[in-house]
């Protein structure tokens, strides 16, 4: 009897660990966070560009622009992964259950 209760935390055990690692690799956790920390680095060089980039990019200031469109992708990716958390993956079929 404490056999199968053991075995039995130890499913449990490794159930938890499951979805913790599920959520923790979540591809939108790592391209929300590249975003945004590439974001803020663009934005930070477009705040105040030389006269020399303006005069390349035609008067546009393109490095503020994409920055703040880079931290705007990133904050989506975040917020989504914050929505809608990554599930454990469900049992596969064909295998026993306890």
């Amino acid at each position: 009897m404490s056999d199968a209760r053991e075995a039995h935390n130890e499913v449990s055990e490794l159930e938890r660990k499951s979805a913790t690692a599920a959520r923790l690799f979540d591809i939108r956790r790592i391209i929300g966070g590249l975003f945004v920390v590439y974001g803020v680095i663009v934005t930070i060089a477009g705040i105040s560009p030389s006269d020399a980039d303006l005069k390349k990019a035609e008067g546009v200031h393109i490095n503020l622009w994409t920055g703040l469109a880079m931290l705007v992708l990133g904050l989506f990716f975040l917020i989504w992964m914050k929505l809608r958390p990554a599930q454990a993956p469900a049992e596969v079929p064909g295998t026993p259950e306890s």
